[in-house]
């Protein structure tokens, strides 16, 4: 485990069933977990660095993705995988029961993480979780996920990640990053292989899964279905209302869009204080 002084953090690695887990640690008190999928925890640090004023920040490089590598870079990455990954770090760190945001996969992971180990966690919030089975038109989106995986073996990341906007009622610029990338031979060899594994180990499973919802009415842990202002209209925005109604739910509205946390760090750690309390 190492620290750097300058910014506060403890950055470790813990070994998991065919995984090595790279996550760090941030401030001090009661414990909040910040979690993607397939996002790592750099794309979680300015939040993390708000938060860790009075508390203690986990994030963590999903199995698969960044500095967390697999036994096996084949085997699919699962929410069951990723929330018992979840469950292990929290443990490691014997500092729980948790507060756990969870954005888009991420999402997913906490609420299978609320269903296999309540005990671990007062409230997962779980903010615009692609549960795509939830909504009336699941048979034209798990088409269309195997529609965005087959065009990534067949025309490369750009074509799938336009592909993965269409699917997902995502209007982005025509200078947005996803839609004109570099040429691969020039791209960051880890960023290459952190897409392969989304597109082919991580998107069908996320998308496909399916909470139990009688468990997630029934554990004592507190869940929060959010969703960004800005993201109306979008296939996230139609899954997480879903997800809120089966729940008896109101779904909690939070600044930005499917990517508030990243777009303005310091609203969203002051709507997240005022939601968990």
């Amino acid at each position: 485990m190492t620290t750097t002084a300058a910014t506060a953090v403890t950055a470790g690695t813990l070994g998991v069933p065919g995984a090595r887990l790279h996550y760090e640690v941030r401030g001090s008190g009661p414990l909040v977990v910040l979690v993607g999928a397939p996002m790592g925890a750099d794309a979680f640090a300015p939040l993390a660095g708000l938060l860790a004023e009075d508390h203690t920040v986990l994030t963590t490089d999903p199995r698969g993705v960044g500095r967390s590598p697999v036994d096996d870079p084949e085997q699919d990455s699962t929410p069951e995988l990723r929330a018992d990954d979840l469950s292990r770090l929290i443990g490691h760190l014997g500092a729980g029961p948790a507060v756990a945001l969870g954005s888009s996969g991420g999402a997913v992971t906490v609420l299978a993480l609320a269903q296999s180990h309540p005990e671990q966690v007062i409230t997962v919030v779980a903010h615009e979780p692609p549960l795509s089975e939830l909504v009336d038109d699941r048979d034209r989106l798990r088409a269309g996920t195997e529609r965005i995986m087959a065009t990534y073996l067949a025309e490369g990341s750009a074509a799938a990640w336009r592909e993965f906007m269409a699917v997902g009622d995502i209007v982005v610029p025509e200078d947005d990053a996803h839609t004109a990338p570099p040429p691969e031979a020039e791209r960051d060899a880890q960023a290459v292989a952190d897409e392969r594994h989304f597109f082919l180990h991580e998107l069908r499973g996320t998308t496909r899964w399916q909470p139990d919802l009688a468990v997630l009415r029934a554990v004592p842990t507190r869940v929060v279905v959010g969703i960004g202002e800005a993201s109306a209209g979008e296939l996230c925005d139609r899954t997480s209302r879903a997800l809120a109604a089966r729940l008896g739910l109101e779904p909690t509205m939070f600044p930005g869009s499917h990517v508030g946390f990243l777009e303005d760090p310091a609203a969203f750690a002051t709507r997240f204080r005022d939601v968990v309390g």
